[in-house]
């Protein structure tokens, strides 16, 4: 928690006499507990309270002050500033929740917030790697890496390719299934079990290679691990890795493997979604697969599996030279481009 977390409710918890901080705190204490959000999401919306009380103080107002046209504009401001228009409308998100609570808690008669919109744009396509460079990556050997270094790394990326793990699933996976695990694998069935987004738990397939792997591994984790040491995948001091940790690790293996473009973990995960419907055609158990909540969320890779199927045909229909290439913006969709965020690649991700 950052600085907006420093000061308590006045006496009686009484919110009205409240200062933003403290509301702001309140409401971030409402977003934890009630709606059970996990900790980067969390750190992601006091940064956007922290954004929203920095141009109120600098407007001279206070959060509950704040009108309709001071969000036009600050929103104005952003959008020239360079930002994205998928980030304003997350920081958006971020604002119009907090009016809404206070709406609720009899503090604001109306919600500044109510029909401001972030800029228009255009849906960029996830990223995911093709089924050949897949394979490559995870079938690659780095023999010049410790043995056990080596076997952690393939079960990291045989997972996450795998079972389309997010990253965070993936570093709270502990070795045994306990009552206190966040996730576990159960090798005897064949299933990962893990937590994922609103705390919500599901089990995923593990194939053969990544078990393969995830036995090698944990043979070679037994000369690293302390009594303590509950995390599956861990560094030589047997502390648990970090989420960046495995993003450079993951880096380092996809450029030694050969590949062209550095690869990310949610790469992996959008491969895997993208591999299992081209070849399935299941939207629903592809939705069932990623956690995801809504079908709408999965149905981006529905674009994905059109691309493939439309490089097949221009590379084996006699008539497709003639075809023109499908344009969005300007921008040939052939090539899908990074997923936008708000803060860099560590922004919200489906």
């Amino acid at each position: 928690m950052t600085a907006l977390g420093t000061s308590a409710l006045p006496p009686g918890g009484l919110l009205a006499q409240a200062s933003d901080a403290q509301l702001t705190e309140a409401y971030l204490t409402h977003v934890r507990v009630e709606k059970r959000l996990a900790e980067r999401t969390l750190a992601l919306y006091t940064l956007d309270l922290e954004k929203l009380s920095a141009h109120a103080k600098a407007a001279g107002v206070g959060l509950r002050q704040v009108q309709n046209a001071h969000m036009r504009r600050w929103v104005a401001q952003m959008h020239s500033g360079g930002r994205s228009a998928r980030g304003i409308a997350l920081i958006l998100s971020g604002w119009r929740g907090l009016y809404v609570w206070l709406g609720r808690q009899g503090l604001m008669d109306h919600n500044p917030v109510q029909d401001v919109r972030a800029p228009k744009a255009g849906k960029p396509l996830p990223k995911a790697l093709g089924v050949d460079e897949s394979v490559q990556l995870a079938s690659h050997v780095q023999a010049t890496d410790p043995p056990g270094l080596e076997a952690r790394d393939r079960c990291i990326t045989e997972l996450l390719y795998g079972c389309g793990l997010r990253i965070g699933e993936l570093v709270g996976l502990d070795a045994v299934a306990s009552p206190l695990a966040r996730g576990w694998i159960d090798a005897q069935a064949g299933e990962a079990h893990v937590l994922g987004k609103g705390s919500k738990r599901r089990s995923v397939p593990v194939g053969k290679a990544a078990l393969e792997a995830l036995g090698q591994w944990l043979e070679l984790r037994a000369t690293w691990a302390r009594d303590d040491t509950a995390a599956l995948f861990i560094g030589a001091r047997g502390q648990r890795l970090t989420p960046q940790h495995i993003r450079v690790r993951l880096k380092r293996r996809s450029l030694l493997a050969g590949l062209d473009t550095p690869v990310h973990p949610h790469m992996l995960r959008h491969s895997f979604a993208s591999h299992v419907l081209q070849s399935s055609g299941d939207l629903r158990a592809v939705q069932e697969l990623l956690g995801h909540a809504s079908i709408s969320t999965t149905q981006v890779y529905t674009r994905l599996d059109f691309q493939h199927l439309a490089k097949v045909y221009d590379a084996a229909h006699p008539r497709a030279q003639a075809r023109p290439k499908a344009q969005a913006g300007g921008k040939d969709l052939s090539s899908p481009s990074e997923p936008d965020s708000r803060d860099g690649p560590a922004g919200r991700l489906v």
